[in-house]
């Protein structure tokens, strides 16, 4: 078993690693309402502005070297400026 602490520890360093939000390839969200570390998860709180994208396919968390380290495809539709919560999880499997 995994100690709550390392997983604590990880979930930490992938805060630091974490240094913007990239959505659908082109559109860069560096400014987080909220990004912080609870336990074993990383959560990150942006604003999507209606006025720079009408829908959501892509979401990719990257680190300041434009490295990619997590992408989502999904679809969501933005009719007006839209608060997004991404969590990251730090789990034993």
């Amino acid at each position: 078993m995994i100690e709550p602490t390392l997983l604590h520890d990880v979930a930490t360093y992938i805060d630091g690693r974490a240094a913007k939000v990239v959505i659908n390839g082109t559109y860069a969200i560096t400014d987080f309402e909220v990004k912080q570390v609870t336990g074993s998860t990383l959560a990150l709180n942006y604003l999507v502005p209606a006025s720079a994208v009408s829908l959501i396919t892509s979401i990719e968390v990257r680190d300041a070297a434009d490295v990619v380290l997590t992408s989502n495809a999904v679809n969501v539709p933005i009719l007006a400026d839209h608060l997004m919560l991404q969590t990251i999880t730090v789990k034993e499997v």
